[in-house]
């Protein structure tokens, strides 16, 4: 079997005196989507943070693309291929969608098709109809098809999804569904944050569960959407 992209061991994490992390392993295998769930405050967003290097990290390993990238800087992270779009979007609002998809743009990795503008206006056709429009003009769910596209100039080789379908309309949430989908297809792996299990049984292969800062199950998507009772234990609220 292929090595994991990602490999987390171990991982602690807080803010200030607070731990929100306690001990989170999880793993990511090439070309793979996975949903990591649970409920609001379960450390979804913090495990992101903490593997991107944007959270200090107080404990545990961090690999990706079989190196060590714990301690690393976000921006050197982002250069060895770990994509990231975090949930509160941080675009460029002074500058116009085709600028935005320019500022992100990194050079193919060995053996990669590279992300192209067009190929991008293609998964989120709102965009192509905006492309010279500033992105402060832009609506919420616009802003954020431009900062999955944006990141996915980078031409990474994973990347992480910080809640993407939280707010949006369903249109929105269908087309963030088919950008996840086209990632995977490129053989880019995803780990998705999201409480919309709709959204996530439809593009996750594989579902983690965290609560209170640690992964509590792992395991097929399906079974997780057939076991109301698994559902019941770690996802409602």
């Amino acid at each position: 079997m292929a090595d994991p992209v990602l490999e987390v061991s171990g991982l602690t994490a807080g803010y200030g005196l607070a731990e929100v992390l306690f001990g989170v392993d999880l793993t990511l295998m090439p070309g793979e989507v996975a949903a990591l769930m649970g409920r609001n405050g379960a450390g979804k967003s913090t495990t992101m943070k903490a593997v991107m290097g944007l959270l200090p990290r107080r404990g545990g390993t961090v690999h990706f693309a079989g190196r060590t990238i714990a301690g690393l800087p976000p921006y050197r992270i982002a250069r060895l291929g770990l994509g990231y779009v975090p949930e509160d979007r941080r675009i460029f609002t002074d500058l116009t969608v085709e600028e935005n998809l320019a500022v992100g743009r990194r050079p193919p990795r060995p053996g990669q098709d590279p992300w192209t503008p067009d190929r991008l206006f293609a998964i989120f056709p709102n965009l192509a109809e905006m492309r010279g429009r500033r992105a402060a003009a832009m609506s919420g769910g616009e802003q954020q098809m431009l900062t999955i596209a944006r990141t996915l100039m980078g031409n990474p080789a994973a990347v992480l999804l910080d809640e993407p379908s939280e707010g949006l309309a369903p249109v929105i949430v269908d087309q963030m569904a088919e950008a996840v989908t086209r990632m995977k297809e490129r053989g880019v792996a995803v780990l998705l944050s999201e409480q919309n299990l709709h959204f996530a049984s439809a593009v996750a292969d594989r579902a983690m569960v965290i609560e209170r800062g640690q992964i509590r199950w792992t395991g097929p998507m399906r079974t997780l959407l057939d076991d109301p009772a698994l559902r019941d234990a770690h996802l409602t609220v």
